[in-house]
């Protein structure tokens, strides 16, 4: 039996959802051919990953119909073909990034009107093979000129009608939760998080906590910076096809940072016998208010390194010498260490 089978669980929110302490991220799966792509990927990999990850106990999937431009969201549906309706782990997406079909490299429009999410709701119910999505959330605000209040109350009615099980908001500012929460309740938030990207500690994570809205935070490696594994020279090879061969955090002086503290993470690492990246999402999951992190992997073997974060536990110590090394290194923005640790 494998030792990490049986995962620890948390309620996600106030939902009636347990989830895992990490979730399988199916971004990069998504493939090359598309905007925010990660470069070539081949399925039969991402199909087996998927399979591994729940093997290991992990019982949720974090997806979008951005991703690929629906390629993700058909891969999952391929790795869970063949999976016992009881063994199927929970199946995440996101609506409100809308496509050119005729040009697959423009950026997407972020949209919020119902008659679009309506669209793509069942657009992602078709390629997902499933009846009900577990949770579905607004992946960016809107900026076609549709009110959150009015895009909030169309996915609302998604979940009153049946087809989505929770709702929630993907990168929204605690002002825009305060909006949509006088509407009805937001089940869930997801925002980048990691040692590098911190600023959600200053006022989403705290909203979350207060509320009872459940945080799946996303990027807890940053993208693979937090690895081990990471750079100056790999950082140059990336392929133009990989969308971080565009990001600041990979180049110059902020990438020096970055691996600075990635270096200053190895001793945490050792010190429980894990691997650099579980101690890097281990961090996230230390945060009160964080749910769960979604975590991604391109095969099988990736899967093993970070599965241990499920059930690791920094304790003060350890918060304190990473905010040191963050503090440091310079890496970053935001709080370095929750109130207290």
């Amino acid at each position: 039996m494998d030792a990490y089978t049986t995962l620890p669980r948390i309620r996600l929110g106030l939902t009636d959802m347990e989830i895992t302490r990490v979730g399988f991220g199916a971004w990069a799966i998504g493939g090359a051919d598309w905007a925010v792509g990660w470069g070539a990927q081949d399925d039969r990999d991402s199909i087996a990953a998927i399979r591994h990850a729940v093997s290991r106990g992990v019982n949720w999937i974090d997806t979008a119909a951005i991703y690929g431009l629906g390629h993700s969201e058909e891969v999952v549906s391929r790795a869970l073909a063949e999976m016992p309706q009881a063994e199927r782990p929970y199946v995440f997406t996101k609506c409100g990034l809308v496509w050119d079909e005729t040009d697959r490299h423009a950026m997407p429009r972020q949209v919020g009107s119902p008659q679009s999410i309506r669209r793509e709701v069942d657009a992602s119910l078709r390629r997902l093979g499933i009846e009900r999505i577990d949770l579905y959330q607004v992946h960016w605000p809107a900026k076609d000129g549709t009110p959150l209040a009015d895009y909030w109350q169309t996915m609302l009615d998604l979940k009153a009608e049946g087809k989505v099980r929770a709702v929630g908001l993907s990168n929204h500012s605690a002002e825009q939760l305060a909006v949509a929460e006088r509407l009805g309740h937001v089940d869930t938030l997801q925002p980048p998080f990691s040692a590098i990207r911190r600023d959600a500690a200053e006022r989403e994570l705290p909203w979350c906590h207060a509320h009872g809205t459940g945080v799946i935070v996303y990027s807890p490696m940053q993208a693979g910076l937090l690895t081990g594994r990471f750079s100056v020279e790999r950082a140059k090879s990336l392929p133009a096809d990989d969308w971080r061969s565009r990001n600041d955090e990979f180049i110059g002086d902020k990438l020096a940072r970055n691996l600075r503290l990635v270096d200053a993470l190895r001793p945490v690492a050792e010190r429980h016998g894990v691997s650099v990246p579980a101690a890097a999402v281990a961090w996230t999951l230390a945060w009160p208010g964080v749910s769960g992190a979604i975590v991604g992997a391109r095969n099988a073997s990736q899967v093993d390194g970070w599965i241990a974060a499920a059930s690791l536990r920094l304790d003060n110590d350890d918060m304190a010498a990473i905010a040191t090394a963050i503090e440091t290194s310079g890496a970053g923005t935001g709080p370095a260490r929750p109130a207290g640790a």
